[in-house]
């Protein structure tokens, strides 16, 4: 009876020393989410281990392809981070993993801000509507509203959120222009766009 119980404890040491090498060779999974480690297609709407988004930038050469790396931005997420978006969110919000930089443009487009409001989106995936919350109030816009307006008359939505100042681009250094994300409230407060 003795013998039986030495092969079962040999196969538990040699599982135990097999998972502490798997360990030793991939430390970046348990020190969290690494923006600069992640590839080009995880970069965009991921949040790293310090809470900070992700960035894709790219670099144009001279002598071949536009160069593309993954960065920590320096804009700051409240109660989140270890976030790799899923792709259902991607497909459901309407946003693209190839995005370089942070920018509110895609807001001034009826077919992305239809998918953002839709129940699909922003009641599944509180990452990307924080985003897009926060970029909206950088701009002088409350998402909820522009959300309502787009549901009751979409052309006036755009024509609002036009007049509101926005004034769109990409952000360099991942720096948010009159973005104060630490004074918005909370992004879930609005109600679903019915389809």
């Amino acid at each position: 009876m003795a013998s039986s119980l030495i092969p079962s404890s040999k196969m538990m040491a040699w599982a135990l020393l097999l998972s502490l090498s798997v360990l030793h060779f991939l430390p970046s999974a348990s020190a969290g989410v690494i923006c600069e480690d992640l590839p080009q297609d995880l970069c965009a709407f991921a949040i790293s281990s310090a809470s900070k988004r992700c960035v894709l930038e790219s670099t144009p050469r001279s002598w071949g392809p536009t160069e593309y790396q993954c960065r920590t931005s320096d804009v700051v997420v409240d109660q989140m981070s270890d976030w790799i978006e899923t792709d259902e969110c991607v497909r459901a919000c309407g946003v693209d993993r190839n995005s370089v930089g942070i920018s509110s443009d895609s807001l001034l487009e009826p077919q992305f801000t239809e998918k953002l409001c839709s129940p699909a989106c922003h009641q599944n995936c509180p990452n990307i509507v924080d985003l897009f919350f926060n970029l909206a109030a950088g701009e002088g816009v409350f998402l909820p509203e522009l959300c309502e307006a787009r549901h009751v008359n979409p052309h006036r939505a755009m024509v609002e959120f036009l007049s509101s100042g926005a004034a769109p681009g990409p952000v360099a250094g991942g720096v948010v222009s009159k973005l104060d994300a630490a004074a918005a409230p909370a992004p879930m407060a609005f109600p679903p766009a019915s389809d």
